[in-house]
Formats: structure tokens, C-alpha cells, sequence
């Protein structure tokens, strides 16, 4: 059982329902940070608190759904120790966490409809992180995080 850090905003409040069920029924722990109104909101304000979350530990992974995704995961991934996939498909879900140990998953629900979506969602938080090979290449990721601030 993982526990599970999700949020949305205005245009993914639908799907981010049927991915709470989702996630609940595969035996995890999920908490809901928003949004539950489909009145406008802005999107960084959502990732940041799903971001910061898991990037302090609370939450193993987290789940950011806005109506292509694109906003969401380029929020999450300015939070350091974010390693957030705009993911369409399930091969990426499945290859975002063999390769990149993605701890954030972003979904338009503009652009996939939910029955992927779930999918996409249960490949994601089944599939492990493979290591080995993939750890250097992390910690060039890492590295990276230091650049932007001069380091």
C-alpha cells in the first residue's frame, strides 16, 4: 500500500473522481487536495501542494490532472526531487517508472479519455522503479536541479 497525494484543477475534477475510486480499490491510500469546483483555478497553486508533499516525504507518489496535463507537469517538475511524466499512454506510464522512478504523475483530461486514464493510473502505481543502470542517469537529473540556482 502506497499512499497517494492527488489534486486537479478545474478541468480534471471529473477524472480525479474516478482516479480516487481507482487508486482506493487497488488497496492504497489516497488524499484529495483539490480542486472540487470547476470554477476556474490556477493550476501551480495544485501542483505545488502535490509536489511539495511528496517531496518531503509524506506522500510516496503523487497524481496532478489538469486538461492536457502540460501545465501541471511543468509546475511539479520546478520542485525539487520531482521527477513529474505527462503520460498518454501505457507504455510510457510503465517505462516513466522503470527508467525515471517518476514520483509524479500528470494526465490531461482534455486529451485521454478516463478508461486510459485508469489504466494509465494503475500501470503506474503497479510498476517499480528497475535501478541499477538507471541510477546514474537520476543523479544526472538531480545534478541539474542545482544548476538553475547557480550551484
Amino acid at each position: 500500500m502506497m499512499k497517494i497525494a492527488i489534486a486537479a484543477d478545474h478541468g480534471g475534477v471529473e477524472m480525479k473522481a474516478e482516479l480516487i475510486a481507482l487508486i482506493e480499490s487497488l488497496g492504497h491510500e489516497v488524499t484529495d487536495f483539490g480542486t472540487n469546483t470547476t470554477q476556474a483555478v490556477d493550476y501551480p497553486d495544485y501542483a505545488k501542494i502535490v509536489s511539495m508533499q511528496v517531496a518531503q516525504g509524506e506522500y510516496e507518489r503523487g497524481i496532478l490532472i489538469c486538461g492536457t496535463g502540460i501545465g501541471m507537469s511543468i509546475a511539479a517538475n520546478k520542485i525539487a526531487g520531482i521527477r513529474c511524466a505527462l503520460v498518454g499512454d501505457v507504455f510510457s506510464a510503465k517505462a516513466t517508472r522503470l527508467h525515471n522512478d517518476t514520483n509524479v504523475l500528470a494526465l490531461g483530461a482534455r486529451v485521454t479519455g478516463i478508461e486510459l486514464a485508469k489504466m494509465i493510473t494503475e500501470v503506474w502505481l503497479q510498476t517499480s522503479f528497475e535501478g541499477e543502470r538507471h541510477l546514474k542517469r537520476l543523479a544526472k537529473i538531480t545534478e541539474l536541479e542545482h544548476v538553475c540556482k547557480g550551484e
